[in-house]
């Protein structure tokens, strides 16, 4: 649906602002109707919806990003953009999808990918396009790592669950939305995942800021950690 929406209107010539906004609004729109006919007495928390506190009471609340990575989104051809669905209960996401549509790919905890053999040759480190957060910098230092640039939390944190990457390490602003889903699906495929401390990612809190996470291979977790809190 956003891939045929994106290539429609870039055809009549469309600006990518008008493309960022249309691809937010259609995806909240339908993901929204879904959830409410299948789970009408679940709660949703969705980056372009009304964060209403009853969600705080929800035994079952959906954290949802319509669009993530809407930048990349109004850069066609661009494919680092993500879609993310998931099911938090207790403050844990225990099931979760993150879709890259411009890739036809579709990763979930229901089928989750497996671990992938290590990567001969220096680690490989998911960075923003824009610029490299503080967390990335320090573990790409300390470990001597090779940096990839790339737009998208979702994408990013999936290239480390499909084998592309090895780690993503952020900080500097995140909120629930931008990386439940992820986090849901890359700890069903055996990754790491924690905030940068090593606390555990908790979810459907008050205040929906979450500014950082790790997810790594597991044999790299213990000195990328070291690294961050050292």
């Amino acid at each position: 649906m956003l891939v045929a929406l994106r290539v429609r209107m870039v055809a009549e010539g469309a600006p990518p602002s008008m493309l960022k906004h249309a691809g937010d609004r259609t995806a909240h729109d339908l993901i929204m109707a879904e959830l409410t006919t299948c789970f009408p007495d679940d709660a949703v928390l969705s980056e372009e919806g009304v964060d209403l506190a009853e969600r705080l009471r929800s035994t079952r609340t959906w954290i949802v990003d319509p669009l993530d990575g809407t930048r990349e989104f109004g850069e066609n051809p661009r494919s680092d953009w993500a879609v993310h669905i998931a099911l938090v209960i207790d403050e844990r996401p225990v099931a979760g999808a993150v879709a890259l549509p411009a890739m036809g790919l579709t990763l979930s905890t229901y089928r989750p990918n497996s671990l992938t053999p290590p990567y001969v040759g220096p680690p490989r480190l998911i960075v923003s396009r824009s610029r490299p957060p503080v967390a990335a910098m320090i573990v790409a230092e300390a470990m001597g790592a090779q940096l990839i640039a790339m737009g998208s939390a979702g994408a990013k944190a999936m290239a480390v669950v499909l084998g592309h990457a090895d780690i993503y390490a952020h900080s500097g602003g995140q909120y629930e939305w931008d990386s439940c889903a992820p986090v849901a699906v890359a700890a069903a495929a055996g990754l790491h995942v924690s905030r940068i401390d090593g606390s555990p990612l908790r979810y459907n809190q008050p205040d929906p800021y979450l500014p950082d996470l790790l997810i790594c291979r597991p044999e790299m977790a213990a000195e990328a950690l070291r690294a961050l809190n050292g």
